[in-house]
């Protein structure tokens, strides 16, 4: 039955959605990722925070694949590479620098992104979509924003500690110093600094797709409350 839900709980939906259509989001979303993951990397020598740097700054271009991939999953059709080939123009290049310049700042991001890139509002009517999508939904949204940072935040210590936690234990002080960059040649650094790059993607990698399914999975409850639009069926269709 067509219902409103809260946003709490249309997060749940999106997370059901991801796990529902896990092939199609990783086959698709992976090979981008670590393609420029690869070449992010490349860049540790002209600086050792720039890989990360330049990872977190294009999660809002890789986040249009995975809505894309998500908008379709909701009607229950399963996505190749193929089919991100064929759209990449619409999906790679449509508000490239919007996307990636002032917008890149917003706090509510996965939530009003589809009103960009799926119903392809620009100029005042964009904003005026926004501002009526946002009404009573802003708290929910930036909510989501801060729980998704600092998980992400928590899962990148996780695995460093994990370095630590593994390694013997008369070793866990030179591998504390190897960690902190207390010490040690340039090559010593060097690894360390693209093992954090490499967790940092593989955070990224696993945790992105629950992110914008959440924030889209908020976007489409709020049209039902705002427009009565019949997605129930489709929603259904997209989880047996």
């Amino acid at each position: 039955m067509l219902r409103p839900r809260s946003p709490y709980e249309a997060c749940d939906l999106g997370l059901a959605l991801v796990r529902r259509h896990a092939r199609s989001i990783w086959r698709c979303y992976a090979p981008l990722l670590l393609a420029v993951a690869t070449l992010a990397m490349c860049m540790v020598e002209v600086a050792d925070w720039l890989p990360v740097f330049i990872l977190f700054w294009l999660k809002p271009w890789l986040d249009r694949t995975l809505l894309f991939v998500l908008s379709r999953a909701v009607f229950g059709q399963a996505t190749r590479w193929s089919d991100l080939w064929a759209a990449r123009r619409m999906v790679w290049g449509g508000q490239f620098f919007r996307t990636l310049l002032w917008r890149r700042f917003s706090p509510w991001r996965a939530y009003t992104q589809p009103i960009e890139q799926l119903e392809g509002q620009t100029g005042s009517r964009r904003r005026k979509r926004t501002t009526l999508m946002l009404k009573d939904n802003r708290g929910a949204a930036t909510a989501l924003q801060v729980a998704f940072a600092h998980a992400e935040g928590v899962l990148v210590y996780a695995l460093l500690g994990l370095v630590w936690w593994m390694a013997p234990e008369d070793s866990r002080k030179d591998v504390m110093d190897w960690l902190l960059h207390l010490g040690g040649d340039g090559t010593h650094a060097l690894s360390k600094d693209l093992l954090t790059s490499g967790f940092y993607a593989a955070v990224v990698l696993f945790l992105e797709p629950f992110y914008v399914a959440a924030g889209f999975a908020m976007y489409l409850n709020r049209r039902v409350a705002l427009e009565a639009w019949d997605i129930e069926q489709e929603f259904r269709r997209a989880f047996v």
